[in-house]
């Protein structure tokens, strides 16, 4: 998950985006003070380790 924050002169907004190339594509053409973040769970699939009995 990316989340996109914006911060304006009286206000705070977030945005959330499933994909990077979605976040990256909406960033650049968003204006102001931003900044893109990428959240990961510890629990997501690709981050478990596996194993093969």
């Amino acid at each position: 998950m990316w989340i996109m924050t914006v911060h304006s002169k009286n206000n705070i907004t977030m945005f959330e985006f499933e994909t990077e190339k979605e976040a990256k594509a909406a960033f650049e053409k968003t204006q102001g003070c931003k900044f893109l973040t990428q959240v990961i769970y510890f629990n997501d699939d690709y981050l478990v380790k596996s194993t093969i009995l």
